[in-house]
């Protein structure tokens, strides 16, 4: 609430508010703000002066989504920190649909992927304080913990953090043929041991992530290392993805 006035000799315009009160000679304020009563003065007095006050004294930032950046993610967000192409601290499905391909995901996968990924993960991830915009679905890096699915193994807890015990049971369980690789019918095992009832969202996310990640990541005998799983909790695997597919268009350019 606020309110502003002019005292009866016309020597000081008075503004009001239940932060602060300011009173500043009328023989100051230019004429036009004068003839009006301080009108064009109390909205610049409200967007300037009242955020100096609440800060005690300093400029007061709005908060950015991007201020994720600036202290240490947790491993699931420096994995989906890959998809944040500009770094802005959401992923829209455009940029969920560039990463897809950048690691090599071709265009209808990649188009399905972006979808599906941020219709699913994009509303658990929206800040309290923050109204998404309608329909598009984006990710907030910062609360990426909260888009976590069901049937998953585990390897992230509840804040995102990587739990060692958990994917070391990956292998321990389900590594038959080498101790330290899947093969494609082991990693069917995993899947299947992972499911949780009535969890179609998770049954489906979960068979999408670990059959891309086969498909990209698998050696030429069709193993998926677990230095390479090991890599894909902290999104190192997808960089080196992107970074191996540029480097390989430069070569296929200079040829």
């Amino acid at each position: 609430m606020a309110s502003k006035s002019v005292d009866t000799a016309g020597n000081y315009f008075t503004y009001i508010s239940t932060e602060m009160q300011v009173r500043i000679p009328s023989g100051r304020l230019p004429p036009f703000m004068a003839r009006f009563g301080g009108k064009p003065l109390v909205l610049a007095l409200t967007a300037v002066l009242l955020p100096v006050v609440r800060s005690g004294g300093k400029l007061k930032e709005e908060p950015s989504m991007a201020d994720v950046y600036n202290s240490e993610l947790t491993p699931l967000q420096q994995h989906a920190a890959f998809f944040d192409r500009n770094k802005d601290g959401t992923i829209y499905p455009s940029e969920t649909y560039e990463g897809l391909r950048a690691i090599g995901c071709g265009v209808a996968v990649s188009a399905v992927g972006a979808d599906f990924i941020n219709s699913f993960v994009g509303p658990k991830t929206v800040p309290e304080n923050v109204k998404a915009p309608a329909f598009k679905f984006p990710i907030y890096v910062k609360n990426i913990q909260k888009g976590k699915h069901g049937s998953d193994t585990d390897a992230y807890d509840t804040h995102g953090r990587f739990v060692p015990q958990k994917f070391e049971e990956i292998f321990k369980k389900h590594a038959h043929t080498r101790p330290d690789a899947l093969t494609s019918k082991e990693l069917d095992e995993l899947l299947q041991s992972n499911r949780e009832p009535k969890d179609l969202k998770g049954w489906v996310g979960a068979f999408g992530e670990w059959k891309l990640i086969y498909s990209l990541c698998k050696d030429k005998e069709g193993f998926l290392h677990k230095e390479t799983v090991r890599a894909i909790y902290d999104g190192s695997v997808i960089v080196k993805l992107e970074q191996e597919r540029n480097e390989a268009e430069e070569l296929a350019k200079k040829k």
